[in-house]
């Protein structure tokens, strides 16, 4: 089963992670951020990965260290459900449209932890969440999961939109990527023979 859960503890959050990545897109989300369990309900789904996230974080001083913290505690249980990589795909890219918006996400699983993001939001909210929240999710993400991540939206002025066709993004590129490739056997996609 490439599977994991993940606990991280520390003076401003509790974070609990289950992570299935050959699952059926069922999530139970509770991070305390209406918002971002929107998010992270979406990339499970779209990713068909089952996901289970329980966050309690010091909220009454904002809603950073919830969200970064989920992020790392969710790129660890990513890392550790793919195991050794024998047999994935690795390489992933879509473009994710989302009414007036385009996002591009390329992604490859190297174990060589990377993020380039280009997407710019023109509010500072969407309802009461921070949108810079969405690069730091995304950076939290990546380095822990060790990927190497790019997104870019290329156009767009919703922000809801923008942040939703990136999560999105994310998710069905990440679907591809952990695909297991019948052509790869057991072997790790890398010239090296290890990610």
């Amino acid at each position: 089963m490439r599977a994991a859960t993940v606990e991280r503890r520390t003076k401003e959050t509790d974070v609990f992670i289950s992570l299935d990545l050959d699952g059926t897109g069922r999530a139970e989300i509770t991070t305390g951020v209406g918002f971002f369990d929107h998010m992270l309900d979406l990339l499970a789904r779209h990713a068909l990965f089952d996901l289970k996230v329980k966050v309690t974080g010091d909220l009454h001083i904002d809603q950073h260290h919830t969200v970064e913290d989920t992020g790392i505690a969710l790129g660890e249980a990513f890392r550790k459900a793919l195991g050794d990589k024998r047999g994935i795909t690795r390489y992933a890219d879509v473009h994710l449209p989302m009414d007036e918006t385009l996002t591009r996400v390329a992604l490859d699983i190297s174990g060589r932890p990377f993020l380039v993001f280009r997407t710019e939001f023109r509010r500072e909210k969407i309802g009461n969440f921070d949108t810079e929240l969405v690069r730091e999710w995304f950076q939290a993400f990546a380095i822990n999961a060790g990927l190497t991540l790019h997104v870019e939206t290329l156009y767009g002025e919703n922000a809801h939109h923008i942040a939703e066709s990136s999560f999105k993004g994310l998710a069905r590129a990440l679907r591809n990527a952990v695909a297991v490739d019948p052509r790869e056997g057991e072997r790790v996609p890398s010239t090296k023979g290890s990610l």
